[in-house]
């Protein structure tokens, strides 16, 4: 029996499926999947899939840092999923008639390529290729026809032109060389630098003796680095304006002093307060003028005569003040004061300090449900925040003309407002809405003319009647950028939602310092 001898393995028929796939509408639109299905075929084709894992995809592709946390940075297994959804829909309409197909299986992310039975490539009849199943004889008998034979004879030629050719390009490589990209993905990896910065994250529950972990899936640590003051619990169960009212039912009261150790940097740092103590339906009673203090940063100021009541605009509503360009002090912490003033208690719910950009804040991303979102951009969204009045609900109908039909699943509708808090400058805000076939707030089909709506911000109107079925059409994504905003005198861009037919909606939030 004659011996065989094994032949290397070629991926050519695998990498020219790959590049059907990455050039079909539905991922052209995507330049992050583009990348992803790109980096594991290529990490495959060249011999490399034992390094294909969670950790070094999220480094690699999504470009985090080696500090990259699989259990509270979810985003490979998000996106993984997002692909494998994706190629179920390629094959089930563009790639249909393919002799190869790619799938992500679900619980790894090596690709496998199956080769669909040519009596019927529609059907589930596939076979994974795979090294070894690329034996010297692995061909198929094929009736020799007159009139294809000079069809035949092309092929061939054609087939051993693009193997020289591959051949060329492969030699003496090292690593794998990326898929050139589309100029979607060139844009969309520019904009990477308005993304939110990767670093430590420091998260302080003031007055608290447990941690904590948040809708978003951050942890708040117990109370700790402070000096002086005294920890008061809170009974107050409703806190206005956020979904983690854990956050705010402790603090830490009087004149106080926090010294918090900092890596050299830039960092962003976020203040939380809420009253609970004082107002009008407080056993104190109070209200304005009954809580003042100011607030140093490595002796600076931050806040003088604060009122955290008026401010907020309301007892037991969440108040957050954002400060950027933060850095510590030449002995390496950063050293936050808070004083009483004009007989009223020092306070403090929380201290939040996040990696910064110089001279702007980290871009603000809202999306109407109560957990995060990655988008197919590979942009972390938090879960709604900052919100007063409405409702959330969910639509199973899929959004059509986007590549993130998910994004559009949920909704916030409703008569309510978002007091999203900036320090002082100019920004520009999108709003994302879409109008699904049943529209909130009842069953009955959604018809023009049925939901109009105005949005107000800091009082002037942005959007005056607007009528998402008019504008858009039914299950079809309408975005609305409205640039030049500036906060309030409380630092705030106060965004009102005000039916005028039905109900008020919006899916999503984006503040972006311009």
């Amino acid at each position: 029996m004659p011996s065989i001898t094994a032949e290397p393995v070629s991926w050519e028929a695998e990498r020219a499926e790959l590049q059907a796939v990455l050039q079909s509408h539905l991922f052209v639109r995507s330049p992050t999947l583009t990348h992803l299905l790109s980096y594991l075929c290529e990490k495959t084709f060249s011999g490399e899939s034992a390094q294909i894992k969670e950790y070094s995809v999220g480094l690699d592709v999504f470009d985090r840092r080696d500090s990259f946390d699989q259990d509270t940075d979810s985003i490979v297994r998000v996106q993984a999923n997002r692909l494998r959804k994706r190629l179920s829909e390629y094959y089930a309409s563009e790639g249909a008639a393919h002799s190869i197909r790619i799938t992500i299986p679900v619980g790894q992310y090596i690709p496998v390529f199956h080769k669909v039975a040519d009596s019927d490539p529609v059907l589930s009849s596939d076979r994974p290729v795979t090294p070894q199943a690329r034996a010297p004889d692995d061909t198929r008998q094929t009736t020799w026809r007159p009139g294809v034979q000079q069809a035949w004879v092309f092929g061939g030629i054609l087939i051993l032109v693009v193997l020289v050719v591959a051949a060329l390009l492969t030699r003496d490589r090292t690593k794998t060389q990326p898929v050139i990209r589309t100029s979607s993905f060139q844009q969309a990896t520019a904009e990477t630098v308005v993304g939110l910065p990767v670093g430590e994250e420091i998260r302080i529950l003031a007055g608290a003796s447990r941690k904590y972990v948040d809708h978003a899936g951050k942890l708040w640590s117990p109370d700790s680095y402070f000096s002086g003051g005294t920890a008061v619990p809170s009974a107050v169960q409703h806190i206005w304006r956020t979904q983690d009212p854990s956050i705010y039912r402790s603090s830490r009261q009087g004149d106080f002093t926090y010294n918090i150790p900092l890596k050299p940097g830039t960092y962003e740092l976020h203040l939380h307060f809420a009253e609970t103590f004082y107002g009008p339906e407080s056993a104190a009673g109070g209200g304005e003028g009954s809580r003042i203090m100011t607030v140093l940063a490595n002796g600076q100021p931050l806040l003088r005569d604060f009122d955290v009541l008026a401010d907020a605009g309301g007892d037991r509503t969440a108040e957050v003040k954002v400060f950027s360009d933060i850095s510590p002090a030449t002995d390496g912490q950063l050293h936050l004061t808070f004083s009483s003033a004009k007989g009223g208690n020092g306070m403090l719910s929380a201290i939040e300090i996040l990696p910064g950009i110089h001279d702007r804040i980290r871009p603000v991303r809202i999306v109407a449900r109560d957990v995060p979102y990655y988008s197919n951009d590979s942009h972390w969204w938090s879960p709604d925040a900052y919100f007063k009045g409405g409702q959330i609900s969910a639509s199973q109908e899929p959004a059509n003309g986007t590549d993130d039909p998910e994004f559009y699943e949920t909704e916030r509708w409703g008569h309510f407002s978002y007091a999203i808090p900036v320090p002082p400058g100019r920004y520009t805000v999108t709003l994302h809405f879409i109008e699904h076939h049943a529209a909130a707030g009842g069953t009955a089909p959604a018809a023009p003319g049925d939901r109009e709506f105005n949005v107000f911000c800091n009082g002037k109107t942005v959007l005056a009647n607007l009528n998402i079925l008019e504008q858009a059409g039914e299950n079809r994504p309408l975005v609305r950028k409205i640039r030049g905003l500036e906060p309030n005198a409380q630092g705030k861009l106060l965004l009102e939602f005000v039916p005028v037919t039905r109900y008020a909606t919006v899916s999503a939030i984006e503040v972006i310092p311009e």
